[in-house]
Formats: structure tokens, C-alpha cells, sequence
């Protein structure tokens, strides 16, 4: 690999699903090395064993591909600097681990978490900033050290931060320079033999010659200690840019904490006791705040049917928005390509993506703006291009209509939802009518009240009627049902809304849904003759 090659990477770790704010690095990166000609590595720093999973592994990995973020070396595509994984890794960091000791920049630390947690409330009570003090480590002889660890005394490897101001770089913010006062000596391996992140940050970085590091600015502070650890080991540093960070429109840090926060207020304003597969003690914990856990807050809105913000790629994923659109829309949320331009795609980032363009102020996260993307990105696909993205979408996250219709018959139901949805989500909810079983229609009270009870049960008598007409029709199909409907008002002198919608509230509970004659095609004859005779019981 030349040296002038431009390299990136995006290093997630795997606890859980991708963060849409981990996606937007991924974007910036990838756009990058694309532009450039250069190359984008994917890594998994998975060095926290507690968290870290296969399974959070796998989830994204397969979003940023359903994304289209393909990357040039790492998981699933091997390259000359693997192995991938950090927790594979380990015989390069206590390689480099060596050479910074041997040159006298790690030391042993034998400091408890005690003697830690003392020093900084003594400093605290002082009135003056903790600083961690080197001098006890440092002056340990040899002998001593020995003695320590031969008594199985644990400790940790720290780094010797100079005694210098250290200066970063940046291309977005400019030179961001930090005082050798405000320096301190931090962990570079832990009492359990493992890198901290700052360390295997670092080696990985060298190792696999990233000449730039795009990420956001919550690691600012962390760029100090790794450009002076490259220092320390006579390796180039690579360029970094950090971008601005991602937060609600209301000013708040897009957090994956949202989802906790509307699950728990909804929890307490139902009076929610209990949620299943949560046992007691963690479903107090998460009450009282003391917990944030995702599943909780997933067990609690399925108890009690509430929508939980987007957070993660996943969550826009089920909610039906299509990857150019995310991707589109992330691309804005720090960057601009200039001359009002919003609406672009991922050839066209890749062509024109520059580290000039990225700001340095926070970006609002808009959801009613990525939703009008989406409705406009959705508006313009053919029949075609709808039912098959749809039918994808079916697959993942709503395979009953699968397996309840076959392709003509769910070709309808596209056709009939297309030209209202805004989302890939919208029809399978909307029409979620058709896939329950007859008895487990949900009715709208307020429709079963204004179209069927009104005026001493107007509605209710039309449908008696109604299933007499119904029960007579051998061809059940759309033409077939709309010239008996049609037939029927006419008799009855009313207009076709007179008669839908009674059966538009006793077949699907809402007053709305397809043309009637497609909905009732659809559901087939038993099933519309048994929701009519349900409603009729009303």
C-alpha cells in the first residue's frame, strides 16, 4: 500500500444495535476514502468482554450493508490487517506495550481503586482539581516492584503522558491545544491483562495505517492521549476531524436513553406493574431510573403499545424509511454540499464529500424533515420498485402478509396503500386488519359509534342487508363486489360512502382502508361475513 493511500476506518463497538450517530461516522469515513481513491477498513472493538456480543455483531454488520456501506477490509472480507476484532488482537498491544515500557512512557501502577477513590475525595475537599500523581509509581524500584507483584499485588499499566503542552490538529476545528498542566498519566491496560480503548485505539490505528480519523466530537477529549502515545512510539500520526454532534431537535443529546425515557413516563402514567420477561427487581431498577436497559424499555411499549423514539438504524429500518433516504439525510446533519443542495445520493457523496464543508456546530436531528425525505423518496418509486422494496420489508419485520397472500394478491394491497404511504411501515400497519384473525379485529369506538350506532343503529341495519347481498355473490372478486355494491345502493337509493362504510368500520374496526370492494376481495368471503356478523353484535 503506497503511503500517499488514504485510509479510514469505523471502529463500533458491538453492545448493541448501530447508532445513527455511529452510521454518520461510517458515511463521513466511507465518503471519504471514496473520494480519495482510498480504502475504508471496518473494525470491532469488542475488548469490552461484559457487553460485547456476536449477536450485536451480526446487527451492524447487516445494517450498514442494508445501507450499502461496504467496506474494503475487515469482517466477512479478510485484507493484510486483520485480524478484525480487537479481542484478537491481543499479542500486537502487549507487543507495543513493551516497547513503550521499554522505553520508560508505561509504567506499572499498583494503586487500588481505594487509595483512587480517597485521593480524589481529599482533592475535592481541598477545593482544588484531582490530578493522578505519578511520583509513588515512578519512584518504585525494581526490587520493589518485584516484591509486589510476586505477592499477587493487582495493577494496571499506565501511560506517561510529556510534560508539554500537546497540540491537535484538527481539520475541522483547527489547532485544539491542551495544557501540560491539564495532563495526566491514564490506564493503557487494565488489572486484568486487557487494553483500555485509548491503547488498542492507538495500536490499531498504527497497524493498520489510517492516515485519518473522522469522528465525532464527544472524542475530542480522547485525541490528546492518543496523538501523544503515537508520538511516544515515533509513528506518524493520522489526521483527525471531528465532527459536530447529532442531538434532538429539541436541543437534547440523541441518546439511546430516549427510548427508556418514553417507555418508563408511560409505564408510571399507566401504573404499570410489571412487564413480561422483566423480573421485578430490574423492572423497579428501571422505574426508578437506576436502569436504561433497551429490553425493558422494548417489553414495557409492547405492554402497552407505545412507539418508542428512533434511535438506532434498526429502529428507521422497521419503521419502513428507505437507506438512501437515511443515508441522504445523515450526510446532512453536519455536512453541506452547498448551493442549497439537499437531495443527493451516495455517488454523488462519494464524488464531492470534503472535510471544508463539515461544520463545527451541533446538528438538530429533524424527524419530520427525514419523514417528508422519505414520503418524497417513496412517491417516486414505480409499482414496481414499491412492491418489491415492501415485500422486503414484509420479509424482515412482518412475514405474515407472507404468509397469508400470495404476490398477486399482495400486489393489490401495494398498489391500493402506495400513493398514501410514507413509509414502507404505513401499509403493513395500517392494514394489519387483514392479517388478525376474524375475532381479533381491534374496533375504533368512536367509528362504531358515529357509522354503525348513530341514529338508532342506521349503520348496524345496512349491514344486515348488507350480508344478505354478500352471502348471495358466488364470484367473490373487486368487479364482481363492486357491481353488487353498487347495485345495492342504488336500490337502496343511497351513495356508495353510505354503504362502504359500515362495512369499511365492521370488517377492518376503522373507517379506513382500500376501496371497499378491493378490502373485501382481499379478506376473502368467510372472513368478511364473519367480521359483519361480529359487528353486528356490537
Amino acid at each position: 500500500m503506497a503511503d500517499s493511500t488514504v485510509v479510514t476506518r469505523f471502529a463500533p463497538s458491538p453492545t448493541g444495535y448501530l447508532h445513527v450517530g455511529g452510521a454518520r461516522t461510517a458515511l463521513f469515513n466511507w465518503a471519504y476514502a471514496r473520494r480519495h481513491g482510498g480504502r475504508f477498513i471496518l473494525r470491532i472493538e469488542d475488548t469490552d468482554a461484559a457487553r460485547s456480543t456476536d449477536e450485536s455483531t451480526k446487527k451492524i454488520l447487516e445494517d450498514l450493508r442494508w445501507l450499502g456501506l461496504n467496506w474494503d477490509e475487515g469482517p466477512e472480507v479478510g485484507g493484510p490487517s486483520g485480524p478484525y476484532f480487537q479481542s484478537q488482537r491481543g499479542h500486537l498491544y502487549k507487543q507495543y506495550l513493551e516497547q513503550l515500557a521499554a522505553i520508560g512512557r508505561a509504567y506499572r501502577c499498583f494503586k487500588t481503586a481505594e487509595e483512587l477513590t480517597a485521593a480524589k475525595a481529599k482533592a475535592k475537599t481541598e477545593g482544588r482539581a484531582y490530578k493522578y500523581d505519578p511520583a509513588e509509581s515512578l519512584n518504585l524500584s525494581k526490587a520493589q516492584t518485584d516484591q509486589l507483584i510476586a505477592a499477587g499485588k493487582p495493577f494496571v499499566w499506565r501511560f506517561r503522558m510529556p510534560d508539554a503542552d500537546v497540540t491537535v490538529n484538527d481539520l475541522v476545528l483547527g489547532d485544539v491545544t491542551i495544557k501540560a498542566a491539564e495532563l495526566e498519566d491514564f490506564v493503557i491496560f487494565k488489572s486484568d491483562g486487557g487494553p483500555t480503548f485509548h491503547f488498542a485505539n492507538v495500536v490499531d490505528d498504527a497497524t493498520m495505517k489510517v492516515t485519518h480519523v473522522l469522528r465525532a466530537q464527544e472524542h475530542l477529549m480522547n485525541t490528546p492521549k492518543h496523538v501523544a502515545m503515537f508520538d511516544a512510539l515515533g509513528i506518524k500520526r493520522p489526521s483527525y476531524a471531528h465532527m459536530p454532534l447529532i442531538f434532538n431537535s429539541d436541543g437534547s443529546k440523541m441518546s439511546k436513553r430516549d427510548k427508556a425515557k418514553v417507555a418508563r413516563a408511560a409505564a408510571k402514567e399507566r401504573k404499570l406493574a410489571a412487564a413480561p420477561g422483566v423480573d421485578d427487581a430490574a423492572f423497579r431498577a428501571f422505574l426508578d431510573k437506576k436502569s436504561d436497559a433497551v429490553e425493558i424499555a422494548l417489553a414495557v411499549a409492547g405492554v402497552l403499545n407505545v412507539i418508542l423514539p428512533e434511535i438506532d438504524v434498526h429502529d428507521f429500518r422497521r419503521s419502513g424509511y428507505l437507506p438512501s433516504v437515511i443515508l441522504n439525510y445523515l450526510a446532512l446533519l453536519g455536512w453541506s454540499p452547498g448551493n442549497d443542495l439537499e437531495r443527493f445520493d451516495l455517488d454523488f457523496l462519494a464524488k464531492n464529500f470534503d472535510l471544508e464543508r463539515i461544520g463545527k456546530s451541533n446538528a438538530r436531528f429533524d424527524r419530520a424533515k427525514l419523514l417528508a425525505f422519505n414520503t418524497e423518496a417513496i412517491g417516486k418509486l414505480t409499482p414496481d420498485e414499491f412492491f418489491k422494496l415492501w415485500r422486503e420489508h414484509l420479509a424482515a419485520f412482518h412475514p405474515v402478509y407472507l404468509q397469508k397472500f400470495d404476490d398477486a394478491r399482495l400486489r393489490i394491497l401495494a398498489e391500493a396503500y402506495r400513493p398514501r404511504s410514507r413509509t414502507l411501515d404505513e401499509p403493513s400497519i395500517n392494514g394489519m386488519f387483514f392479517v388478525v384473525a376474524d375475532g381479533d379485529v381491534q374496533y375504533d369506538p368512536k367509528a362504531v359509534e358515529k357509522v354503525l350506532k348513530k341514529e338508532n343503529g342506521a349503520g348496524l341495519a345496512m349491514l344486515r342487508e348488507l350480508a344478505a347481498v354478500l352471502t348471495a355473490i358466488s364470484d367473490w372478486n373487486g368487479p364482481a363486489l363492486h357491481a353488487a355494491l353498487e347495485a345495492f345502493a342504488q336500490r337502496a337509493g343511497k351513495g356508495m360512502g353510505d354503504i362502504a362504510q359500515p362495512l369499511r368500520v365492521a370488517v377492518s374496526g376503522s373507517t379506513v382502508s382500500p376501496p371497499i370492494q378491493d378490502t373485501l376481495a382481499l379478506l376473502g368471503k368467510n372472513s368478511t361475513l364473519a367480521r359483519i356478523n361480529r359487528a353486528l353484535t356490537l
